[in-house]
């Protein structure tokens, strides 16, 4: 019998020959260049093979001509327009070998991938063969690896093409051709207009697979961006223990986890406080198990690659399929996660006996160490689970690390679950029950080869049933709640396979399709790549959003719905058309319903590209000049937008506005919420803290430098004065006055901007007579500043910020009045927002970034929160040596250290009231502040540690109850000198004198700077000298550019993450 045998790629047919002829083979003529033809006898069915191949899909399906132009028709006359199977002009060659080969065989026999897909490319070949011979005969081989068992077991036992499986591909195609090919054309030209690179040529793709993929990512960017963090509030318990010779401390958590109502959780604490014994209720010790891994699918690959081993889902499988068809793998696409109770193991753990890495365990499996893989859940009774074939020694790089962690895999599917000891401690304090785990491994197992998992020892002392104890540590903590993170591709593949979004061999390459079509864009992380929306692609998803569509476009379900019909037809449950006709249907409702609200897709992407352009289209912040020049201009703001000129360096250089903005926006005034070309759109919640933002990108990146938000014009720094002692900056730390000494008509006017080095962008004018209430409110209203970022890291202690407070009314105390916190500053006010029964109501919380736990509700009587304190109380003022008197000029406290550490037992000096900073230790001589001789930081020549303030000796400058001093003050006089200034008390970074290089106010942290100038320019607009910024953002004389700290991702055609 003659054979024709044909496979879905040249290397599978090659690897087939070379089994099958036992590497006795002929080599025979073929039109096309990489599909050979083997011609070889195979006695095992006295038959006489010819093995040939195709390149994937013989023929490809388009619309008649009339259809086929751009704008032929009206994009919904495609629902309806026939469809044509065709055979592509690249595959010619091809039909033609199959033609010729076919006329003279008696069977033809199908040796393509044993998926849908394979099917029908079997089907498309079957009919090319059957146009040369009628009554051929028509098998199927059907194999799951290249190994010499399984292909040989194929050629001697075919079956029949499932054709179910071929029409539902069909089907398939079909839906995508009309459904993407209307709505691709209709969106494209509708949003031609808008889109600049869309102007000459480029389209913007529309896949029922592709949208509501793309979809996932900007719903999680939303997410993200909308998440606001919420504080609550914990029982911290630890004792430490000698154990083995070393104190070891215990952490029990509390079994309530945590409380989102302070007052509920300080009533407990203070019941725990006040019986703080703690007892140990039960001991438990068992047996536990950390399972070995399920067999691996398709799914878990491209989620582990991604994962584990930082490639690409598509990267994953391609280089699994390569490893494939080298047979070095088992077919890589399945969703089976259970093996047959028939399959050989020991044939295949034999073979990697060889392997220096992973062989010796292998070697133990053989041994009696085997143990029956655990069965999933699914099985598509196509393939066994993804497993490695053969042993591969030569491999090197990604090819490498894919095999070696599916080696791994299932060598560890075939091992034990690792074993433990798990020890659990329940104890009570107080009322209160809290518990901690310990764990001893006590055998590997299957960890000793799957270094991916990890299982720790986290042994704990011992303790006994109703044994009793003092806590060592019991505090009341504040978390909050973390923020979602951005999607990985990992997470996005979970998503698609479980909302039934593409197929598992069909997922990776959706995901591609969405970042080449710009929609999304990679950004790294670290190490870990997140997937963010550009501002196209997350204007398309809203604006579909917005429509009165039943089932979104951008949404899972209509697809899933698809998906289910596309089973149900491989079952035979559905015919093939009537599958097609009703989702045709259903998609032409839904694109008239689109047509007729598209202006909403209009309005979204108009919007989200114009706040691409303000961010993006102007130059970037002038360099500082050198010495010998001035400094770089700032950058302009973007198209739309139009930039200022930035900050000048020394010498008064000017920066220059973008020129991309429209004409009417050019010029010098920023948009107001601008800082440093990042502005946004337009956003109801002014209050709220903006978007975490993105993680930076490696590549395709567009580099901008920020510049701080736009102050009153003409205005230039001038020598500091002390900080306040009400006013606050964003930052929570009082706030620096400055005078203004440009030649304006503002001149000598006093203002207050960020006490931290410029590090917020804070500024109001000083002599308006704002209480501190007020001045702190200003600030999240003023349009020329932005609130901080709050942290939203995952964690357990304090928290850095908290979501539901906003600075307090003017009904609220002044700062002078405020109680001091436990860090030992002014608390500040702050006000609830959060939607509860005390919603308005302002209360007074640490005046130090949140760093310790203090609340009191302002409109009550000031409480103390009991604490254990690191210190006794004093133990009188007489009793051994004379008394002291704190700055207040009031007698002191003598106190004792109890806190370990190495001043545990030392005695100290402190005022009685908490609003005096004075501290000294009893030790050292009276007026010392608490430092040893030397230590002062006013690098002045007084001996006998003067404040820097008042000139005075036995307190600081922090603490001083004096007048702060003006910049010009002269009280302390000191010889450091700025080099080659000439004149004392002088910064060396700015020139000026009041202050020191480490306090400037004149030094920018907002990117842009370079060289080594010393800037005097406060303002945006400085005149006084001839610099100015170039379009590049490099200054134009003097000095190097230095790069600013802003970066803003974008894709080739300018697409960039949105901003918000």
């Amino acid at each position: 019998m003659r054979v024709l045998c044909v496979a879905e790629k040249p290397s599978i047919a090659k690897s087939i020959t070379g089994i099958l002829s036992g590497g006795q083979f002929t080599q025979k003529h073929s039109p096309h260049k990489y599909c050979k033809n083997y011609v070889f006898d195979y006695p095992q069915t006295n038959s006489h093979f010819v093995v040939t191949s195709v390149l994937g899909h013989l023929t490809s399906l388009d619309f008649p001509d009339q259809y086929r132009r751009w704008n032929s028709c009206d994009p919904i006359i495609l629902f309806d327009a026939q469809v044509l199977t065709s055979i592509k002009d690249d595959n010619k060659a091809i039909e033609k070998n199959l033609f010729n080969e076919a006329k003279n065989a008696d069977m033809l026999m199908i040796w393509t991938d044993c998926d849908r897909e394979g099917e029908h490319i079997g089907s498309e070949i079957e009919t090319v063969c059957k146009r040369a011979k009628r009554n051929i005969q028509v098998k199927r081989a059907r194999f799951s690896a290249i190994i010499a068992q399984q292909i040989h077991n194929a050629a001697q036992h075919p079956g029949v093409l499932d054709r179910r499986l071929s029409d539902a591909v069909h089907a398939r195609q079909v839906l995508d051709l009309k459904i993407g090919a209307a709505f691709t054309r209709f969106q494209t030209e509708a949003l031609k207009p808008y889109i600049p690179s869309l102007q000459q040529s480029g389209f913007l793709s529309y896949g029922p697979c592709q949208f509501p993929t793309l979809g996932f990512v900007v719903a999680r960017y939303l997410d993200v961006k909308k998440f606001r963090p919420e504080p609550f509030w914990y029982i911290f318990l630890s004792v430490t223990k000698e154990w083995r010779g070393e104190d070891v401390e215990t952490v029990f958590n509390w079994k309530r986890g945590h409380l989102f109502g302070q007052d509920e959780a300080l009533v407990l604490f203070e019941r725990v406080l006040g019986n703080s014994t703690a007892r140990v209720l039960k001991v438990t010790n068992k047996e536990t198990k950390k399972y070995k891994p399920l067999p691996l699918t398709t799914v878990e690959l491209q989620k582990a690659g991604s994962r584990l081993l930082k490639l690409s889902p598509k990267r994953v499988l391609d280089i699994a399929e390569h490893l494939y068809q080298q047979g070095f793998l088992s077919y890589p696409r399945t969703e089976t996660d259970q093996f047959d109770p028939k399959f050989d193991f020991m044939t295949l753990i034999q073979k990697q006996t060889a392997a220096p890495a992973w062989g010796g365990f292998a070697g133990t499996l053989q041994q009696g160490e085997f143990n029956a893989p655990r069965n999933g859940k699914n099985n598509d009774h196509a393939h066994p689970p993804i497993h490695p074939t053969a042993y591969a020694g030569n491999l090197n790089g990604d090819d490498k690390n894919v095999y070696e962690f599916i080696t791994r895999r299932f060598l560890a599917s075939c091992s034990k679950d690792a074993k433990g000891w798990e020890t659990t401690i329940d104890i009570v304090c107080g009322g209160e029950e809290f518990s901690t785990k310990g764990l001893r491994v006590l055998e590997r197992n299957f960890l000793e080869v799957y270094p991916y998992e990890k299982w720790y020892d986290k042994e704990v002392p011992d303790f006994q049933e109703g044994e009793q104890f003092q806590p060592s540590v019991c505090d009341l903590r504040e978390g909050q709640t973390s923020s979602p993170s951005y999607l990985t591709e990992a997470d996005l593949v979970t998503l698609m396979d479980k909302n039934g979004i593409g197929t598992d061999a069909t997922i990776a390459q959706h995901i591609e399709t969405i970042v080449n079509r710009e929609y999304v864009i990679e950004q790294y992380q670290g190490a870990t790549k997140y997937l963010i929306p550009s501002t196209l692609g997350i204007g398309l998803v809203e604006g579909y959003n917005g429509m009165s569509l039943d089932r979104n476009l951008s949404k899972p379900n209509q697809r899933r719905e698809t998906e289910r019909q596309l089973v149900q037809v491989c079952q035979g449950a559905r015919s093939r058309q009537e599958m097609i006709d009703e989702n045709i249907e259903q998609y032409k409702h839904m694109f008239i319903i689109a047509r007729g609200e598209f202006q909403r897709v209009i309005n979204c992407v108009r919007r989200y590209l114009t706040a691409a352009g303000d961010n993006n289209n102007g130059g970037g912040d002038g360099a500082a000049g050198g010495n010998a020049g001035g400094g770089g201009g700032g950058g302009g703001g973007g198209g739309g937008g139009g930039g200022g000129g930035g900050r000048g360096g020394r010498g008064g250089g000017r920066g220059r506005g973008s020129r991309n903005g429209p004409p009417s926006s050019r010029g010098r005034g920023a948009a107001p919420r601008s800082r440093g070309g990042a502005s946004a759109p337009d956003d109801p919640d002014d209050d709220q803290p903006p978007v975490p933002p993105a993680p930076p990108a490696p590549r395709r990146t567009a580099t901008t430098r920020a510049k701080p938000a736009s102050t009153p014009a003409t205005t230039t720094s001038s020598s500091a004065a002390g900080p306040s002692s009400g006013v606050r900056c964003q930052c929570n730390v009082p706030a620096k006055q400055l005078t203004i000494t440009d030649e304006t008509a503002s001149k000598g006017r006093p203002y207050w901007t960020c006490g931290n080095n410029n590090t917020c962008s804070f500024w109001q004018w000083a002599d308006r007579g704002l209480n501190a209430a007020q001045q702190i409110n200003a600030t999240a209203v003023s349009s020329t500043s932005r609130p901080p970022v709050s942290s939203s890291s995952r964690q357990a202690g304090p928290s850095s910020a908290a979501s539901v407070t906003t600075p307090a009314s003017d009904s609220v105390a002044n700062a002078e009045e405020a109680p001091m916190c436990k860090c030992d500053v002014s608390a500040v006010t702050r006000t609830v927002t959060k939607e509860s029964a005390h919603k308005g109501r302002p209360f007074w919380t640490c005046g130090k970034d949140r760093s310790c736990d203090y609340f009191q509700w302002a409109d009550e009587p000031l409480k103390t929160v009991p604490t254990k304190r690191a210190y006794s109380q004093s133990t009188g003022n007489a009793n051994d040596g004379p008394s002291r008197n704190c700055t207040c000029n009031q007698p002191a406290n003598r106190l004792t250290v109890n806190k370990e550490g190495p001043n545990k037992g030392r005695q100290f000096w402190r005022c009685a009231s908490d609003t005096c900073k004075f501290f000294e230790w009893d030790d050292e001589p009276s007026g010392s502040g608490g430092r040893s001789a030397g230590s002062s930081g006013s690098g002045g020549s007084n001996s006998q540690q003067s404040c820097f303030n008042c000139g005075q000796t036995g307190h600081w400058a922090s603490a001083c109850t004096q007048p702060k001093a003006s910049s010009s003050s002269t009280a302390r006089p000191t010889s450091r000198t700025a080099s080659g200034s000439g004149s004392s008390d002088e910064c060396y970074k700015c020139g000026m004198t009041g202050h020191w290089a480490s306090a400037c106010p004149n030094q920018s942290s907002y990117g842009g700077g370079g060289g080594s100038s010393k800037s005097s320019s406060y303002g945006s607009s400085s005149r006084s000298g001839s610099s100015r910024g170039s379009r590049g953002g490099r200054g134009s004389r003097g000095g190097r550019g230095g790069r600013g700290k802003t970066r803003a991702t974008k894709t080739k055609s300018g697409f960039s993450a949105p901003i918000f």
